[in-house]
């Protein structure tokens, strides 16, 4: 199995409408995402997956959430959690992979880190 990912970063505030603690409170975060794809083959060129597409489609679905307040996303439910991020971000990838030229089955999981040290992660059951 081959793996591969891109990062790419946006800046959003947001609030924790159903959290006890300073989470409540506007706030916002320089948020690291991780795009990772995994297939069983590679391309003629010998990759998996161009870095520079998957990188392209992976700051055009940052585009709606950069410098914005995260709670103004119906996606997620006025509790923009690092979860909703990543689940969302992959949604948002599936749909765009194909107008590239890549097959969405290689979307494997999307990765949000709120800082350095948390970090949340989305990726589908296979069935």
């Amino acid at each position: 199995m081959y793996k591969a990912r891109v990062e790419a970063e946006f800046s959003a505030a947001h609030f924790l409408s159903r959290y006890h603690g300073k989470c409540e409170n506007l706030h916002g975060h320089n948020y690291r995402v991780r795009l990772w794809v995994r297939g069983e083959s590679l391309d003629a060129g010998g990759m998996l997956a161009d870095f520079a597409v998957l990188k392209k489609c992976l700051r055009d679905a940052l585009v709606p959430l950069d410098h914005g307040n995260l709670n103004d996303t119906a996606a997620f439910q006025n509790n923009p959690s690092a979860e909703r991020i990543a689940r969302y971000i992959f949604e948002e990838l599936r749909e765009l992979l194909p107008g590239a030229g890549l097959d969405a089955a290689l979307l494997w999981a999307v990765d949000v880190f709120e800082t350095p040290a948390n970090m949340a992660r989305y990726e589908e059951r296979v069935p």
